[in-house]
């Protein structure tokens, strides 16, 4: 039996104009839930005729509207003000007015914000590191420049030549003197012929100047260069160094030159962190103005600092008399260095005075360059075009040594003495090049007054360690020790009991390690070594020498950009929320009326290039269709067609003649 709520709902069921599908079920005799057909999915509706379709792109019919909608729904401040009084003139004129004065200076901040950020500036950004160190190599020379064995003879004629100017000038006998060199052994004979043409003379100026010089010409004698100084001390020095190169660049490139004499014994006692220094611990070369050099390059590192925990020499400062005119300073060169880096000794070495005691402090400062485009730094030799003469780590100096060597090479087809050659070149000496030295001190000038190209091919290294000294003296050995400390360095000075061995003549061929005693401390001779007589002026004779680091804390100095590139938005950023109040949005929504904009008016001038092809004569247009009248025109007009698709809602409604479809009528 069915219940009357069945039967009502059966009522209902039929009543209804959709039946469910239970409910069509029941009526065919099958139990409910029996089975279940989906709904059938009716078509859409077909769209009348009349009704705009939603097209891919909308744009706003003219200027005027569009940015009337901008205006009215941006998000940035003062914008609604420009619709919102657009019934009151002077207020609509003023926003107007306000709008653009801010939107002018924002973009003039934005052009001062690029401008700076296109310069590249960089800040110095300090911090203080602890670390364990490396102790720094430390280069010394005891500015005795010897007389070659093989150039005895021409340096002899030198010495008689100098004495000759020198008389000329000032009236002074040198040969006389007590400064002249004393005479040595003859060494063989020699073909070396002195230019005697190269003199020292008074140079006269306009300025009323008087000074002393020399002159160089060239190989034709039609360019002449005068080498001129103030101070005749200085004149004389430069003059003889040229006539001293001259003489050791003739020399064979493959003699012996030892440290011999005053070389084996120029330390008398070495000490680091209270060990003594071994030969291993040293490599030797000759410079051949500052005489016999020693560079300690240990690799031991830098525990603790103070003066008990880095090096200690003790060092023989007598000055002899090899080559006066040449070396006029008494003392010891010194230079503190980081390790395989070439010493300039020229450029950053310093003077110790004999008698005394030094103490130098070190500290260490690291440099950390940013490269391209914040500046001009590389990270080694690959990034140079120079071709570096050194077997060492890149610096600076050493590239620019290397750059004017090659234009020497290139300019005056010979390089200098001091520097050293490539393969295959040769040494410039008057014998085999007349006239190179008015070729190189033209070019030196050039480098002096930095109009060479050396100096923008060889840029600062990006990663450079330098040493900070401070240095203090003291007299040593005092008035009570002197008598009994210079007893005992007289009869600890080693005899040499190593062959003959080769060194370099110059530091620029590198640095040759050449056999020193196994040790160097201050403690009495055995073995081999004999007594020498005592020191004569002993005190003037020796120095001592105390470099240690004074902390173990490092400064490094890092090149921080001024602007990065999020730094640079957010600076941007700044700027645009002073001037508007808005953000990145507010920007994408400006960036979105300058897109609708320029279609705009690409559409609009579409438009009138249309119309006026439009309006052109009537055989541009087809003719109308054979069962057609010429005049009968009104059903194109009152049905102009479907628009295409891209253009606006707003232009649907063209006319047939703003459409492109014109439609001529003609009498028959």
């Amino acid at each position: 039996m069915r219940s009357s709520s069945d039967s009502d709902r059966d009522g209902d069921s039929v009543e209804s104009p959709e039946k469910p599908a239970g409910a069509v079920a029941q009526a065919a005799g099958e139990e409910p839930g029996a089975r279940e057909y989906p709904q059938a999915q009716l078509p859409p509706p077909p769209q009348t005729e009349g009704q705009p379709r939603e097209r891919l792109l909308e744009l706003h019919g003219s200027f005027r509207e569009l940015f009337t909608f901008f205006f009215a729904n941006a998000t940035m401040h003062g914008a609604t003000r420009l619709v919102g009084s657009s019934q009151n003139h002077l207020k609509a004129a003023s926003w107007g007015l306000l709008f653009l004065g801010a939107l002018g200076a924002l973009y003039w901040q934005f052009g001062l914000l690029f401008e700076q950020y296109w310069r590249y500036p960089v800040i110095l950004t300090m911090s203080v590191h602890s670390d364990r160190k490396l102790f720094p190599s430390v280069t010394l020379c005891d500015l005795n420049p010897h007389r070659p064995r093989l150039a005895r003879r021409p340096l002899q004629a030198l010495d008689e030549f100098a004495g000759e100017n020198i008389y000329a000038l000032y009236k002074f006998n040198f040969s006389e003197s007590g400064d002249a060199p004393r005479a040595q052994a003859p060494g063989p004979e020699s073909a070396f012929q002195l230019d005697r043409t190269i003199r020292l003379q008074r140079l006269s100026y306009p300025e009323g100047q008087n000074k002393v010089g020399f002159r160089l010409c060239n190989s034709t004698g039609g360019d002449c260069f005068y080498r001129a100084y103030l101070s005749g001390v200085k004149a004389v020095r430069a003059w003889y160094l040229f006539h001293y190169v001259n003489i050791l660049a003739a020399l064979p490139t493959d003699r012996e030159d030892g440290h011999r004499g005053h070389g084996d014994h120029f330390v008398f006692s070495c000490r680091y962190d209270s060990q003594d220094c071994q030969a291993r611990h040293f490599q030797t070369f000759h410079h051949p103005v500052y005489g016999s050099c020693y560079t300690f390059n240990s690799e031991w590192a830098a525990q603790r600092p103070g003066i008990t925990h880095g090096i200690s020499l003790v060092l023989r400062a007598e000055q002899q008399d090899h080559l006066p005119l040449l070396s006029s300073e008494a003392g010891i060169k010194v230079m503190v260095h980081k390790r395989d880096h070439i010493p300039f000794l020229e450029h950053r070495g310093f003077s110790i005075r004999p008698g005394t005691e030094t103490t130098i402090r070190i500290r260490e400062d690291e440099v950390h360059r940013l490269g391209s485009p914040y500046g001009h730094c590389t990270d080694g030799v690959q990034g140079v075009d120079v071709r570096l003469l050194y077997n060492t780590s890149y610096t600076m100096q050493a590239c620019l040594v290397s750059c004017f060597q090659q234009l020497m090479l290139d300019t005056c087809s010979c390089g200098y003495y001091f520097y050293p050659l490539p393969p295959g070149a040769q040494y410039c000496s008057s014998v085999r090049h007349p006239a190179w030295g008015h070729c190189f001190y033209r070019l030196y000038r050039k480098l002096e007054t930095h109009r060479l190209p050396c100096t923008s091919r060889c840029p600062r290294p990006c990663r450079e360690s330098s040493y900070k000294l401070s240095a203090g003296t003291s007299r040593w050995p005092s008035s009570k020790s002197r008598d009994w400390i210079l007893a005992e360095l007289g009869r600890q000075r080693p005899r040499s009991q190593s062959p003959r061995r080769r060194h370099s003549s110059t530091p620029s061929a590198g640095h040759v390690v050449g056999p020193l005693p196994a040790s160097l401390p201050l403690r009495s001779p055995q073995g081999g070594a004999r007594p020498l007589p005592p020191l004569p002026n002993p005190r003037s004779n020796v120095a001592k020498v105390n470099i240690f680091y004074q902390e173990l804390n490092y400064r490094t100095v890092d090149e921080t950009p001024v602007y990065s590139v999020p730094q640079l938005l957010s600076a941007m950023g700044s700027l645009w929320s002073l001037w508007f109040g808005s953000s990145v949005l507010s920007v994408l929504e400006l960036l979105e009326l300058l897109l609708d904009a320029a279609a705009l008016a690409l559409l609009l001038g579409c438009r009138r290039l249309r119309r006026a092809q439009g309006s052109q004569p009537v055989a541009a247009h087809p003719k109308p269709e054979a069962n057609q009248s010429p005049s009968d025109c009104r059903g194109d007009i009152q049905h102009p067609g479907p628009l295409p698709a891209m253009l606006p809602r707003d232009l649907a409604g063209v006319s047939a003649e703003e459409s492109g479809q014109v439609c001529v009528c003609q009498d028959s």
